[in-house]
This record gives structure tokens, sequence and C-alpha cells, in this order.
């Protein structure tokens, strides 16, 4: 790992063993880019990789000089309107009302490690030697303004994180209209995009397309990160696929408004572009004032997209998420919700933890309903004080039973809304994100409390630590239902209204902050809605996420499938529902529910005392099963085979960092009238170890004929006897 800075031909080399990219210092004082790719031997230059000719209709730097148009030069952070016609990485309003900009090479450093981000979630070094970072400092002279750019290069791994600071040095105000957090131009468009897009219960679904001349994008300006559009996208090689070929994957560790686009332009050069979405973005810079940026990951692969997304998992699970809970295994639970909804008492939830002792489940989480006057979605967010008529004895009380029953008691709270039928709104109908004179529109019978505000997060947090004080929790799901409509501040001043959206979210990561730093015993899980805000943002604070409210086992295999593209397994809440299940009415057996939901982090969403005997036998073992291999789940190397995009089945499976033992999902959709056979060949295994399979003394194969010539499916193994929505875990262990 090295940065080295050439002052002969005003270069930075950045690299490791796996990935090389090269900046270069233009003539006119801006930065362009050679390279980004596989790692280059160093050399004294590559000068020799800048192209610039001739050509008609462009314009040019300087006076009879034909070489320079940054129109048709690879930039790292550019701007519109001097010589380049494409998107931009920023935009700066001037006082005069001009939008043009001169940011020239000033200074650089060089240092070991990492710095944090002041106020935003960032990926980190846990030691100076792992990572080496390179900070450009940029300037312009007219505006007396400094514009800081910042790379890191990771040891481990062809990583790249990159973030951007502007600061305001002169007397005149500046106003921000854009400040993306990483652009990359690459020498050309022979990619495929591929992005994670969907909606509420079918989020995550992989799309690929080819890249074309024009914009293709993904954004969102719904105050979240969304269920339509996840922060990431990827330019694959055509011929690239799970295990071979050239990825550049980007992602956004960010929670909010975002845009994400990919420019192949007239000359068949590609620019990406990633950042808070500059659409209802204005931020004010008084004099001495700054921005940061928030973080943007790039990752290369030239192992295809496994390749990609295991550098993610890797570097998200152990360098993003944080905390007591990093690294350790995570409790299997079972949630009430789809059990009770809010009609529940003390007696039922009790009644339903203690099945869920007896087969070996290690955390009761309360959901929705244990608080205010909250008997149905209408009234009562807002409130988090216990309702005594449903809790007697109130949390304290309830959790100290389920505690006796050997089992830890985990709570829900949605703390960033508010019911109108509510204390703390009729305290203070100000506090709600709504525009003066204009209607509140509301959703799920909620609103949004403008956490943009000081005092409102200050009075969540007062509410929230008090709960988490008076009674032994050890886990907190923190959930979002809703999108920011009719954003407005009441406390902010009309030139101020461009920052709210950024400040919401400042003020959830402020929250988030403060609370896992005052309970660092607790394990939070992020929902929204499912997976609305499943983003690298929210992992820095709560370490998984529920992935989707949609619990179907056939549709969580896509789900799940198009989730593991950026985020480990450890990150995913997976959960055994119940049947009919409550979002589609499909039936499926209880083993492939649990087979899916194996590679996540596991629990239960059912009433225990609803299923049979035979039933519960089924469950006991699942949780035995799930307890001796959930650490190789979370912290294996994962790999997709078999996508549920383009096939009838799905396979995926993860290996220890040894490559000792393996587990193997296989799943099957529709059965099919006098197949052939089938087999699945697996991958990520060492060739020369042999390998038993479900410790059956007569399956006994060296890993490259498990890779090469594949593990045989056999019917009578697939639960339900290979039937519709069948499946079958294999476990592969070292002999």
């Amino acid at each position: 790992m090295t940065i080295l800075f050439k002052e002969d031909c005003k270069e930075f080399h950045l690299y490791n063993d796996s990935v090389s990219y090269v900046i270069q210092i233009l003539r006119n004082g801006q930065l362009g880019n050679l390279y980004c790719g596989k790692k280059l031997k160093d050399r004294e230059s590559f000068g020799h990789l800048y192209q610039g000719e001739l050509r008609s209709l462009a314009a040019y730097v300087f006076e009879n000089d034909y070489e320079l148009s940054l129109q048709h030069t690879r930039q790292e952070y550019p701007s519109y309107g001097t010589t380049d016609f494409r998107y931009p990485a920023f935009e700066v309003k001037q006082e005069n009302g001009s939008r043009i900009t001169q940011f020239e090479y000033r200074s650089h450093e060089i240092f070991s490690g990492k710095r944090k981000l002041e106020g935003l979630p960032a990926t980190y070094a846990e030691e100076p030697e792992e990572a080496e970072t390179l900070e450009i400092t940029l300037y312009d002279a007219l505006i007396d303004a400094e514009l800081i750019l910042s790379y890191t290069i990771f040891r481990d791994g062809p990583i790249l994180a990159r973030h951007a600071r502007f600061v305001n040095r002169g007397s005149q105000k500046l106003v921000l209209t854009r400040a993306l957090s990483l652009c990359v131009d690459l020498p050309d468009d022979d990619f495929e995009m591929v992005n994670l897009a969907g909606a509420w219960s079918r989020e995550r679904h992989v799309v690929t397309r080819s890249l074309k001349q024009g914009v293709q994008g993904i954004y969102s300006l719904r105050g979240a990160s969304s269920a339509e559009h996840n922060p990431f996208l990827a330019l694959k090689r055509p011929h690239a696929d799970e295990n071979s070929g050239e990825v550049y994957g980007f992602s956004f560790v960010y929670s909010g408004n975002f845009l994400a686009q990919a420019e192949a332009d007239t000359h068949r050069s590609t620019r990406v572009l990633m950042g808070i979405h500059p659409d209802g973005f204005e931020w004010p810079l008084a004099s001495g004032e700054e921005f940061q940026t928030p973080e943007a990951v790039m990752v290369y692969s030239d192992s295809g997209l496994n390749g990609m997304s295991q550098t993610f998992h890797r570097l998200y699970r152990t360098r993003l998420a944080r905390g007591r809970w990093r690294d350790r295994v995570r409790p299997i639970l079972i949630n009430n919700w789809e059990a009770t909804s809010f009609d529940f008492d003390e007696a039922k939830i009790l009644g339903i933890a203690r099945t869920a002792k007896e087969l070996g489940i290690e955390l009761f989480v309360l959901d929705d309903g244990w608080f205010g006057e909250r008997n149905n979605d209408r009234a009562g967010l807002g409130d988090w004080t216990v309702n005594r008529a449903k809790l007697p004895d109130g949390l304290q009380g309830l959790a100290a039973k389920i505690e006796a029953m050997g089992m830890s008691f985990g709570l829900w709270f949605e703390p960033e809304m508010a019911n109108k039928d509510s204390d703390l709104f009729r305290a203070h109908p100000d506090w709600i994100i709504q525009t003066p004179g204009r209607a509140a529109s509301p959703s799920r019978n909620q609103h949004v409390l403008d956490f943009s505000r000081r005092e409102v997060v200050d009075e969540i947090h007062r509410q929230m630590s008090g709960v988490l004080r008076e009674a032994s929790i050890s886990y907190v799901k923190w959930d979002m239902n809703r999108y920011i409509t009719e954003c407005y501040s009441a406390a902010m001043h009309a030139a101020d209204q461009g920052t709210v959206f950024h400040k919401y979210i400042l003020g959830v990561y402020d929250l988030y902050e403060r609370l896992t730093t005052e309970f660092p015993d607790i394990l939070f899980e992020s929902c929204s809605s499912g997976g609305a805000r499943f983003d690298p943002g929210i992992l820095y604070y709560a370490p998984q996420t529920w992935t989707s409210d949609d619990t179907d086992a056939i549709e969580r295999l896509k789900i799940q499938y198009g989730t593991s593209f950026v985020y480990p397994l450890s990150s995913m809440g997976a959960h055994v529902s119940e049947v009919p299940n409550q979002q589609l009415g499909r039936i499926t057996p209880l083993e492939t529910r649990a087979n899916v939901a194996s590679f996540g982090a596991f629990g239960y969403e059912l009433d225990l005392n609803h299923l049979s005997e035979e039933e519960r036998e089924v469950v006991r073992k699942q949780i035995e099963f799930v307890k001796r291999h959930r650490m190789l789940i979370q912290q294996g190397t994962f790999y997709r085979i078999r996508s549920p995009f383009e096939h009838n089945e799905t396979g995926w499976m993860v290996v220890s960092e040894d490559r000792s033992e393996a587990l193997v999902g296989y799943y099957q959709v529709l059965n099919g009238v006098n197949e052939g056979w089938k087999r699945l060949k697996l991958t990520g295994l060492a060739e020369e170890y042999r390998y038993r399979i479900n410790d059956n003394s007569e399956r006994v194969h060296y890993g490259d004929e498990l890779m090469n010539a594949g593990i045989v499916i056999r019917k009578e193994e697939l639960c339900g006897g290979g039937g519709d929505f069948s499946s079958a875990l294999y476990y592969l262990k070292k002999q």
C-alpha cells in the first residue's frame, strides 16, 4: 500500500497489491485522472496515458493550445462551464450570480490511517498501517475558497474511499448548489450498469442494462435512501459474470437523498457521479464556514461480481460496522409483530416467550404497540412511555420476567415520527416537517419530526434514553415508516431551507451516535418499513437491518440475493414467518423458510404456540443448526452461484476463511415433470481438500470435483420431496 507523489511529472500514484489509481495535476492546475483499475507497476510517469487533440466544437483552456479541453479530459472533481459540458461534481453560486469556479492545486498531504468525518458515518482504519490517505487542497483565488479532496486506499483490498470538503476563506457568502462525493472518469463505455431497485416488499432487485450514450442513473428524493433505489451502482464489462471479468462498484455511505449516475459521452468515455442529490439542496457558506460531503466507496474487481461483493462485505462488516456486536454472533430472536400486531397484553407476550425459550430462542423482541395510546397506527407515536393497560408491571417488569426465563429482551421504537394524536404533537405542533399554508400529507397516519432541529432530537433522546435506562433492554429495533413530504423547517430562515433534507439525516445520525455511545451493549437493528433505509450510512450505527417486510421465502431469494451485492450476511435481518404468508398468501415449507433465513441474522416472526408438536420439533432443530453454524454464516466468504432472476433454481454458499467448511443453499421454486438430472457447481473451495457432505460418510468429495463436476442434487434430499418451493442445505466439512 503506497501513495506516491512525483514532483517532476506532477502525478500521484495510489496503489496496493490489487489496484492502481493515478491522478495528474493538469497544466491549468486542476486535477485529471490517468488510470483507475488493476494494479500497475510503478514507473517514472504515466503521462503517456493522457489523451488530448483538436476536435471540432471543443473549447480549450488556453489560447492557441488545442490539447487541453476539459470536455475531453478525464477529471477528478469537475465543474461545469469552463470547457466541460458534462454533468459536474459540484457547483458554487456566488454573490454576483456566477457559478463558474477555478479550483487549482495548492498543496497536498499524505498520511497513514484515516481521519474521522465529524457527524457523518464512514469507513475507518483501526490501525494506521491499515490505510493511507491523500488530501489534495485546491484553491480558487477569485472567491477565496478551498476545496479539499480526500482519497483513502486500504491495505487489504481494491478499495478507494473518497469525500470532499469546501471551506469559505473569503468575505462573500457562497452557496453550494451541488456537492457530490465522487467522480470517476473512465476511458471507454463498454459497460453494463448494475443497480438495485424495487419498492416496498420487493427491495433491491438486480437490474442490468447496457450503457448507452447519455445519462443513466438512479436516485432518491424521498428523504431516505429508499426502497426504490439503493445508493449503489456497478459498471461491469458485458462478458463479466459472478466469478470473472472486470467490475467497478460504487457505494454511498449515506442515508438520505442521493444521486448515482453514469454518463456515456459522445466520444465513448464514461463519467460516474455519486453524492447528495442536488435537487432541493442549497448550502450557504458564510465566511469561515465549511461543508463536508459524505463518503463514497469505490471497489475494483477483476474476478467478477462476487469479487466486488466480497470486498464490500469485508470492508462494511469489519471497517464500517462498529461496537460490541460487530464481531459477535447475533442472537436468534422471536418478534411478536406478525403474531399479535397491536393486540397483545403481558400474558400473551409471556406465553409466546415461554415457548420460544423451550425451543432455544435467545432474544424476545416486543414490537409496535407498547407505548402511549398505541392500540392502532393512528395514535401514540412520539410518546415513549409504557402503556400500563397492556403492561401493568411496565417494561421493567416484563423484561425481568423474560430474562428470568433465560432470554434477553428487545424493544421497538419509531423515534423519527409522531401521530397528531399524541401528547408530543399537541405540545409542539411545529415540530413536524410541514410547509406553512400547505396541507401536511399524512402517510400511515403519521408525520415526520423535524430532526434538523436540535431541540427535537434532544427531546426524543431524553425519552428513549429514559426507557433504555429504566428496563434491561439488549436490543433495539429502530423503525422509520414513511418518507418526507412538504420539506420545510419552521425553525429556519428562507435561505436555509435547502439544508433541511441533509440536516435531517445529520440529526438521525446524531441520535444514533448518542444512543449507541450511551448504551454500547445494546444491539441496534435498523428497520424502515422493511428495507427502505438499508444503506452503508445506517450500518455504521446499526450492524444489521430488517431486510424487507416481505418474509415470503421465495420472494426473499431475490431480495437477499440482490442485497448481497453490497451488504454482508451479518447485516441482513432474516426471519421465518407464518403461512399463508401475510404479504403474498403463499404457503411454503417450514424447512424452506428457515433455509432461506439461515443466510442472515436469523429469527422468527410468528406465534410459536400455533405450531404443531411436529413443527416445533422442526423449529428446535433449525435453531440448533443455526447456532452451530452462525459464525461461519456471519464471517465466512459469500458466493452467489445461481440467480433467482434468471433461473427456477437459486444457489448460494458461504465458505470459511480457511476453506475447511462451507454451507450451501439450494432452492427450487417450481417442481418440473420428468426433469433431467441436476447438479450445482460450487465455488471457493480448496481443490485438494476432501469434504464430507452433511456428515454422510458415503458423500466425500474433493473440492475440485465439487467445483468442476458439481454437487448432485437428489430430489429426496429436498424438503417436501422436491415439490414446489423446496430446498436443501448442504454442510461441507474438510476431512
